[in-house]
């Protein structure tokens, strides 16, 4: 038995073919851009902007947006051929399965539960925070906390019930039908660009000129105050100039996390080939273009340094109120869409992470109840109900802080391989019909491999530990049942 048996890619094909028994093909174009949209636009556009510009590049956040937005588009450039010539759902699993074999392939769908399901359940938290700031805490403590916190007042927290409540929307939303969620996310995504575009519109008859020099932060930049005695200093080599931009591009990478979930449908795309590397690069193209201005005119209205101190979470709301008088109902309009941002990253990851499952299962790697498709929507409703009683749980019972860096690294470990993935099967396939072709191959994959893999150093050590421990729980799994329940053992379709 061979840990680097591989699917060919012909069988792959016959898989994608089968348009009667497997996913139905609903998603246009438009359907996919949007959806990677909805998974980018998140938290990332609200809080990383200003705690990359008050801790570390200051008003050049614009030039981090767009270092990481290069560092993503290697990785996107990879997907999109992958995904316009392998057309099946599972996104860098399946690429996995069919270049680099069974084990890698089971590593990596392993690791996309840390980014799609654990990436979910803490989203779902944060929507539960911002919906009871929307209603003036009108929800009690213990409702909408895990049993692990406790307020300032001494109240322990019993459950989240906005975190779950949401989940479970999701949830049956998903299990009624892909192109239903796709519309419902359309209509989401529309609403918060355009309530973003409304802030930089109006954001921009606001800009202050002299908040933009020096644009750059000098070593010399004088320290923040943060009161209680204590000063934020911008002489360490990672606070100032362009390293200190450098590690901007490090925090506000993860602002770009989502694109590759439009790569797990692509089975429910109507023309892969064509639609594929317009949904992954068309996404990221839009975003970093909304980012870049969003984050310059959030940076000209208000000083960075305020978002050393104040801000924070709600840098936004407190930009507004601070410096755009007579606009404060727009703080209200921006903390809408930060809940319809919330809402649709969970929805583009819930329905990410069943695929992958449904890719897992169909490959007997997990158990068949993941790959059970309704009679009637055509949808793995029974991967989607079970998926909502594991995020479920750390939605409503543990606390959002837990899951830290996780959903990232195991990002970051998926754009490595899928790199990866695309310098092998060049070699190996060098024929393969491919509708898109990553540009300047090697060098493309190369430069997303060591992007990818400095962002994964960069985590802190606890992250990385609880990773390995993941790892060692996924490999167990696939010892003692993935491996002997694996339809390539019985019939394999390796080269």
């Amino acid at each position: 038995m061979s840990l680097r048996r591989k699917k060919s890619l012909d069988h792959l094909m016959s898989e994608a073919s089968d348009s009667e028994s497997g996913l139905k093909r609903t998603l246009g174009a438009w359907s996919l851009v949007a959806l990677g949209i909805g998974a980018i636009i998140g938290a990332g556009l609200f809080v990383r902007t200003a705690a990359a510009a008050g801790e570390h590049a200051g008003n050049a956040v614009t030039y981090s947006f767009i270092i990481a937005a290069i560092g993503c588009a290697f990785a996107g450039l990879c997907y999109a051929e992958f995904a316009s010539m392998i057309p099946i759902a599972g996104s860098a699993y399946t690429y996995a399965y069919a270049t680099m074999g069974e084990l890698v392939a089971w590593i990596i769908g392993w690791a996309l539960i840390l980014e799609y399901a654990l990436g979910a359940a803490t989203v779902s938290i944060a929507w539960s925070e911002y919906f009871n700031n929307l209603l003036g805490g009108a929800i009690p403590f213990r409702w909408c906390h895990s049993p692990f916190e406790v307020s300032p007042e001494g109240l322990h927290g019993f459950v989240n019930l906005p975190a779950l409540f949401i989940i479970l929307t999701l949830t049956f939303l998903l299990i009624k039908g892909t192109q239903e969620s796709a519309i419902v996310n359309g209509i989401i995504v529309f609403v918060k660009v355009a309530i973003v575009l409304l802030f930089i519109t109006i954001g921009w008859k606001f800009i202050n000129p002299s908040h933009y020099t020096p644009y750059i932060i000098p070593p010399d930049a004088p320290p923040v105050d943060l009161g209680n005695g204590k000063v934020y200093d911008y002489s360490p080599t990672f606070n100032h100039g362009w390293m200190g931009i450098l590690r901007g591009a490090a925090i506000v990478f993860f602002a770009f996390i989502g694109f590759d979930a439009v790569s797990t449908a692509a089975q429910e795309a109507k023309n892969p080939k064509r639609d594929m590397p317009i949904g992954i690069l068309g996404s990221l193209a839009v975003c970093t273009l909304l980012y870049v201005l969003f984050s310059h005119v959030l940076t000209g209205v208000a000083p960075f340094t305020d978002f050393v101190k104040s801000g924070k979470e709600a840098s936004v709301s407190y930009a507004i109120k601070n410096y755009m008088p007579g606009y404060n109902w727009l703080a209200t309009l921006i903390s809408v869409a930060i809940l319809a941002g919330f809402s649709s990253v969970m929805l583009v990851m819930l329905m990410g992470q069943s695929r992958v499952f449904y890719s897992m299962s169909k490959d007997g790697l997990l158990p068949k109840v993941f790959s059970d498709l309704h009679p009637k929507f055509r949808t793995p409703w029974k991967s989607n109900l079970i998926l909502f009683l594991f995020v479920g749980f750390f939605g409503g019972f543990i606390p959002g802080s837990v899951a830290g860096d996780l959903t990232s690294i195991g990002t970051l470990f998926a754009f490595v391989l899928v790199c990866v993935g695309i310098m092998i099967m060049r070699r190996s396939d060098p024929h393969r019909p491919r509708p898109f072709k990553t540009p300047l191959v090697p060098l493309v994959p190369i430069l997303g491999v060591l992007v990818c893999s400095s962002m994964i150093v960069s985590l802190d050590q606890m992250t990385l530990l609880t990773a390995v421990v993941w790892m060692v729980a996924g490999l167990f799994i696939f010892f003692m049942y993935s491996r002997h329940n694996s339809k390539l053992k019985h019939h394999p379709h390796s080269k």
